[in-house]
């Protein structure tokens, strides 16, 4: 089972089950301990690589527990401290799992209520555990792009140098994304000083800071419009006919022997494939992942609900210079979208677990 699948399967019975879940080990049971099997792949029935109700002396405090350690010979891989589903996911009532972490050579630590997994390391100073997580999968709404991040923790990919190295940079470019978003929603008065800075040799007096605090605020809101327009406008453009036929055929003839082609000549390729799967990363927090289905066709494929072609939830359109992705609304008016890479697709996670929901409200 692959990693998305296994991640899909148990989002779904997160899903299921998260409304008759009442206590901590229930939790455990029918959520975190399939998430060390499945997911990271360490055999849950062996002590010595899975060990239950880790006891953690330390200094005067004596038979300290965390609830999982996960261990490769005498090494530590992971400690785990688990919460009831539900509850929030807070450092301060995880303190257990804070000082062992600190008195070991343990370098990754994970805190989880079964449906939302953080994932901490030691950034900051060596042998402390960092107060912010590096990682976050979140089972109800699942992001795919963490993925490959989450294949480096599993047993048979494991390697703590290269985990810290993108634990490193999933951490900063994460809390950098939401500077940048709080910064155009709402400029601060440093940014808009080196902002004001580029562009006027004026002092920066109240009223001038003021005046260019509305000023910022109004640049990064045009700038949002005008890129959303400059890729819509782009959506619209057409193609060099000439030139789509000949990258077509060369790409056909170049991946024919690895391409299977039906009968009636549909070509299903890989960028589809993994197009399908984003699409069902994103949406198995709503629904089985299974009801989020492919049917290709010649000029066009088709993301449907349940294999219904009535109940269309996407539609890809990778045979041309730009690959597209076609979104409908609950009336099913339809909105192309270019899409950079395949990845693009996760810019419009929310779009399709909407679009989703409303299927499933019938």
């Amino acid at each position: 089972m692959s990693i998305d699948q296994a991640i899909s399967a148990l989002a779904t019975k997160v899903r299921e089950l998260k409304p008759i879940i009442e206590t901590e080990e229930a939790t455990k049971t029918a959520f975190i301990i399939p998430f060390i099997s499945n997911v990271l792949g360490y055999d849950v029935t062996d002590p010595r690589e899975v060990i239950p109700e880790y006891t953690a002396d330390i200094g005067k405090k004596k038979g300290e527990k965390v609830d999982f350690a996960i261990k490769s010979g005498d090494d530590f891989r992971f400690l785990i401290e688990c919460k009831k589903i539900g509850e929030p996911l807070d450092l301060n009532h995880a303190t257990q799992l804070v000082r062992y972490f600190n008195v070991t050579d343990t370098e990754f630590a994970i805190l989880t209520n079964g449906e939302v997994y953080q994932f901490y390391a030691q950034l900051d100073a060596v042998n402390r555990m960092d107060e912010k997580p590096f990682m976050t999968l979140d089972l109800s709404s699942v992001d795919a792009r963490i993925f490959p991040h989450l294949e480096m923790c599993t047993k048979t990919q494991f390697d703590s140098e290269t985990i810290a190295a993108s634990a490193e940079e999933l951490k900063y470019v994460s809390e950098l994304r939401k500077g940048i978003a709080a910064e155009l929603k709402e400029p601060s008065t440093e940014w808009v000083k080196l902002l004001a800075a580029r562009v006027t040799s004026r002092r920066m007096t109240a009223a001038n800071l003021d005046l260019f605090t509305r000023l910022a605020a109004t640049a990064a809101s045009q700038y949002l419009r005008d890129e959303t327009n400059r890729r819509l406008r782009s959506a619209q453009d057409l193609e060099d006919p000439t030139t789509a036929v000949a990258t077509a055929a060369d790409s056909v003839e170049e991946k024919a022997p690895d391409v299977p082609v039906s009968e009636d000549g549909v070509v299903t390729t890989e960028e589809e494939r993994q197009a399908h799967s984003i699409i069902r990363a994103i949406c198995c927090s709503d629904v089985p992942a299974t009801d989020i289905t492919m049917r290709d066709a010649k000029t066009y494929c088709a993301i449907l609900f349940q294999d219904n072609n009535r109940k269309p939830i996407a539609r890809l359109l990778f045979d041309r210079k730009i690959p597209r992705i076609v979104l409908f609304d609950e009336n099913k008016n339809e909105t192309p979208h270019d899409l950079d890479s395949i990845e693009g697709i996760y810019s419009h996670a929310d779009h399709l677990r909407s679009r989703v929901r409303s299927l499933v409200a019938g």
